[in-house]
């Protein structure tokens, strides 16, 4: 008897355009900022922040200053009004959106010109951590913010050979109040770092490729990471902070930006250079859909709290979805 057929993957819930370049980046604020719906932030190819309203599906305002220069990375700080952005042009700016304001109150010279984004540590507390990619090509710098206060820079052993950090996730677990950093590097490997030791606990070698984007399931103590090669990778995290491979899923084709665990920690999505969004169940890494829409690679993911999924496209468009809602 043949196997039953799966119904068709849906189209978009809406489509958003006006980016008028390529997206980079992905961020969801629900907080305060929001006023009761989600506000979709997206940082572009030319250099601008667009700050969607999901009600009115329209951009509310842009943020330009990026020079022009592509923005790769977008985070809410915890306390719901400031909003970091990093570009092309090696600089992080922090912006202030309190009351309508969309000012730079700061900001931090960054010293990679490589792709790597940034990553944060904040609780809700006024002073919080950054890493960003270091002065060294292999180098990854540790701040203290607002302050800018150098804590220290990571540098792997000078015979380890891992090439240029090109993703980072700084994360604590619940037991300590150590912070550590997740790194995944050129090499194809992935690193997790003890900051305050300045010390690598433990890696492994995940890919062979780079690594061009990782998340972390810290309650699971499990994590998956993409690479420019055809693999997922799944791995974990043991009580003696020993990093272990746990499987592979092999991918019809090359090339993972971004790779993100919705926050209920039931599916992921990633995005892929063709052209496809691909949906997976997290605990058994059972594919659930692939959504082809856009018409050229898909640079970037996000969830919201309650599971709406958008994506960013070389071809100017996001695209949202709602799949599997949250139960």
């Amino acid at each position: 008897m043949a196997a039953p057929c799966l119904p068709p993957p849906p189209d978009p819930q809406f489509v958003l355009r006006g980016t008028q370049s390529p997206v980079h980046a992905l961020h969801f604020c629900e907080g305060a900022q929001a006023q009761g719906h989600p506000l979709l932030f997206s940082g572009s190819q030319s250099g601008l922040v667009h700050v969607w309203s999901l009600q009115t599906r329209r951009a509310v305002s842009t943020l330009d200053g990026h020079s022009g220069q592509c923005v790769t990375w977008l985070q809410m700080l915890p306390q719901g009004h400031q909003l970091l952005s990093q570009g092309r042009d090696l600089k992080l700016c922090l912006w202030d959106l309190a009351e309508g304001r969309n000012t730079v109150v700061d900001s931090v010279c960054l010293e990679s010109v490589g792709f790597c984004r940034s990553s944060i540590l904040a609780g809700g507390q006024p002073r919080w951590t950054l890493a960003v990619p270091g002065k060294g090509s292999d180098e990854v710098q540790i701040l203290e913010m607002p302050s800018k206060t150098s804590v220290c820079a990571l540098k792997p052993k000078a015979d380890a050979k891992l090439g240029m950090p090109m993703c980072l996730r700084l994360w604590q677990a619940n037991c300590s109040p150590r912070p550590l950093l997740l790194a995944g590097y050129e090499d194809g490997s992935v690193a997790l770092w003890d900051v305050s030791e300045q010390k690598v606990c433990s890696r492994i070698a995940c890919h062979e490729e780079p690594v061009m984007d990782l998340d972390f399931d810290s309650q699971k103590a499990r994590g998956i990471s993409g690479s420019a090669g055809k693999a997922l990778a799944v791995w974990s995290l043991d009580g003696q902070q020993a990093l272990q491979v746990r499987g592979t899923h092999e991918l019809t084709n090359p090339g993972i930006a971004e790779v993100t665990i919705r926050p209920d920690r039931k599916i992921l999505a990633t995005a892929g250079w063709d052209h496809r969004i691909r949906v997976f169940h997290w605990r058994t890494m059972q594919p659930l859909a692939v959504l082809a829409f856009h018409s050229a690679a898909v640079q970037c993911v996000a969830f919201t709290a309650d599971g709406l999924l958008a994506a960013g496209s070389k071809d100017q468009r996001i695209s949202l979805w709602s799949l599997y809602p949250r139960t």
